[in-house]
């Protein structure tokens, strides 16, 4: 529930248009009297309209669940009773100077198909409780049209405290009921920062192959090609220089043919795709300058994204050691608990590494963040550091591998 209040108006001048702060209820009339008496005296032809509409809608829905269209049909109720809810913040806001913010729109795209976006329809918090206000305003409206309009004839020089009253009550119900919901519309804002996280983080990876492929293999590959016609040139006039250009042009081929693998490796390593995270942290070790006891616990393998992004994170942990820890041993533990996929990373170095350092850890902690996982760093100056990794566990599937295989 948000409530944006206007700056305060100037003396003299109270309950100036664009503010919420409203004047007190006097016995002459004013604009905002007569805004409140309109807004009682419609909520009659509006609550008929709300009832009627989700009676109709929820017996409809509910009648017919039976049938393979019942619940589309009240998933396409619910998205109407939110248009219905708009309606009545927008008529609030111009008659009661209540302004409560719209709730985001549901974010079916990319839900894992129909029945997945099928079932978020239907527990929309948002439509479920503009339904809850349509339903309890049929009495509230009677009540409040009856009492209003027979003040007008009867109770008129009372009407702007009863008015006020009973619009005050509308107010409570329109900030209750139609107001966005706090829970969803933060995991909405999070998955929206989260997958601009994860298009700025490949964007930038495809910069680093680029330039990677640019600078490296294929400068070399270039030199390479001009070695060979410079050699080819002279095979018959100098054979000696010939073959010696020939073999610096072999150890050319060697160095391009270590950079692509290296490339490679930054990608997707093979051994990861063929043997799980076991053996491609046990590898990842052996490149580290400390020694390195790696414990993978897992009787099953993860998704190829998850255990992807466990393997990368292990890997610049291990490189961030190497070049900053001055450690003498290391550890790496893998496990799962329940539906998270844990990882633990600690070596006896000299400590002081922080999320803002500048080695990487930021990175790593918003790329663990964009999957909705954690990352946490205990590093105090002297050492230890550990590091904590955790990320939703997601069964492998047929289009990862075979389901289980490690």
């Amino acid at each position: 529930m948000t409530e944006r209040l206007s700056s305060p108006t100037r003396a003299g001048s109270p309950g100036e248009a664009g503010s919420d702060r409203l004047p007190p209820a006097r016995f002459a009339y004013d604009r905002h009297t007569w805004k409140e008496i309109a807004h009682l005296l419609a909520n009659l032809p509006m609550a008929l309209f709300g009832f009627v509409y989700v009676v109709t809608m929820l017996f409809s829905g509910l009648a017919l669940t039976v049938t393979v269209i019942g619940f589309p049909l009240l998933a396409v109720g619910l998205a109407g009773a939110r248009q219905v809810g708009k309606l009545e913040r927008a008529r609030a806001r111009a008659l009661l100077g209540v302004r409560v913010d719209e709730p985001s729109r549901l974010p079916l795209r990319g839900r894992g198909g129909f029945f997945a976006q099928l079932w978020m329809a239907l527990k929309d918090p948002v439509g479920w409780r503009t339904v809850l206000y349509d339903l309890i305003r049929l009495p509230w409206g009677i009540l409040t049209f009856v009492v209003t309009l027979t003040s007008l004839f009867v109770l008129w020089p009372v009407l702007p405290f009863v008015a006020r009253a009973l619009a005050n009550a509308d107010r409570a119900m329109v900030r209750g009921l139609l107001s966005p919901d706090d829970e969803l519309e933060r995991r909405i804002a999070e998955l929206e920062s989260d997958r601009g996280v994860v298009v700025d983080t490949a964007a930038a990876d495809l910069r680093r192959i680029e330039r990677d492929l640019h600078d490296g293999a294929q400068a070399r590959l270039v030199n390479l090609a001009m070695g060979l016609g410079l050699a080819k040139e002279k095979l018959l006039e100098d054979p000696d220089a010939a073959a010696a250009m020939v073999e610096e042009a072999h150890g050319e081929v060697k160095l391009a043919l270590q950079e692509l693998r290296d490339l490679a490796r930054g990608i997707h390593p093979a051994v990861l795709t063929d043997r799980g995270l076991d053996a491609a942290l046990s590898s990842v070790a052996t490149r580290c300058t400390v020694p390195v006891k790696v414990t993978v616990d897992l009787a099953a393998r993860p998704a190829a994204a998850i255990e992807g992004i466990a393997y990368f994170t292990v890997s610049e942990l291990l490189q961030n050691v190497s070049k900053h820890s001055r450690a003498k041993s290391a550890s790496v533990e893998v496990w799962r608990s329940a539906d998270r996929l844990l990882i633990q990373v600690w070596d006896d170095g000299c400590g002081g590494a922080r999320l803002d350092g500048g080695t990487g850890m930021k990175g790593l902690a918003d790329r663990l963040n964009a999957v909705d996982g954690l990352f946490v760093v205990e590093s105090p100056e002297g050492g230890p550091t550990t590091v904590t990794a955790e990320l939703p566990w997601r069964d492998r599937t047929d289009a990862d591998g075979a389901p289980g295989t490690k």
